[in-house]
């Protein structure tokens, strides 16, 4: 059931946009960056599993979210953007997910799409990756835990679990699309809370900071695993800082007179 604080927040007629100071580690070294979270309520098609252009009997509504980050590595820069759609009902895994991941090298494009089974489709510049299809046993995601948290931060999954890595870690360290054990873990009520997310075989453990209450606006995180390819690796670590939120309907703002929103948002990078 969605409360009244919940539809009068989330079915205004605007987005969330969350702008964040972001160190984002790559090759070994941090890099200085900037990362944008679009949280929106929106109509999906359930067959065709797209945005639906009107509402329909075969439409649900959904929270989406767009995750962008962006930082240069030396001369070329990177920018990575990951999208979410996970039914507002609360009640089922995430419909679909995809990440696409742009350089000077190539891209990287890689989709999952919750049908009988996780239909995953990826595909890479890398020979050893190029073009795969991968169907895997439904199982929680980690890019869902991003939105479910938006809805009541108390009903998150905590304990051991099988959890399959965001699709942004498992491109940008080439590791196997599949599930992997993790340790949940959840912070108590307060100001600010902490959901932590720990992969023992992956030497990797990702946190998230959001607020203790409505709207649990995502305050930053934090993400270490090794700098190298060798589970055994130095580790590093990224993080990011909220700076600024904005409410509005940014698909309107779309003439050159708008660009003064990226200032309010604290943007610099193209």
């Amino acid at each position: 059931m969605l409360t009244p604080e919940f539809k009068e927040y989330w079915y205004s007629g605007v987005a969330e946009l969350n702008s964040y100071v972001l160190e984002q580690a790559r090759y070994g070294e941090t890099r200085d960056g900037e990362a944008v979270l679009i949280f929106v309520t929106e109509p999906f098609d359930l067959e065709k599993q797209v945005k639906a252009d009107r509402k329909g009997p075969n439409t649900i509504s959904v929270m989406k979210l767009n995750r962008v980050r962006k930082f240069l590595t030396g001369v070329y820069p990177y920018s990575i953007m990951s999208s979410v759609f996970y039914p507002v009902s609360d009640n089922r895994h995430a419909l679909k997910l995809t990440t696409s991941i742009q350089e000077w090298c190539g891209h990287v494009y890689a989709q999952l799409n919750n049908r009988e089974s996780f239909e995953v489709r990826s595909h890479s510049y890398f020979e050893s990756e190029a073009d795969q299809k991968i169907d895997l046993p439904k199982t929680l995601l980690e890019d869902e835990l991003w939105t479910k948290l938006r809805f009541d931060p108390d009903a998150l999954p905590t304990g051991a679990v099988m959890l399959v890595p965001s699709l942004e870690y498992l491109r940008l360290k080439h590791k196997p699309i599949k599930g992997y054990k993790a340790s949940l873990t959840l912070s108590e009520t307060g100001k600010t809370r902490t959901y932590t997310l720990s992969y023992p075989e992956l030497n990797r453990t990702l946190q998230i900071h959001f607020q203790g209450s409505f709207p649990y606006r995502i305050e930053g995180w934090t993400e270490t695993y090794p700098s190298g390819h060798n589970p055994g690796s130095p580790s590093i670590t990224s993080s990011a800082r909220r700076k600024k939120t904005l409410l509005t309907p940014y698909w309107r703002k779309n003439a050159n007179s708008d660009v003064s929103l990226r200032d309010t948002l604290g943007l610099s990078m193209k």
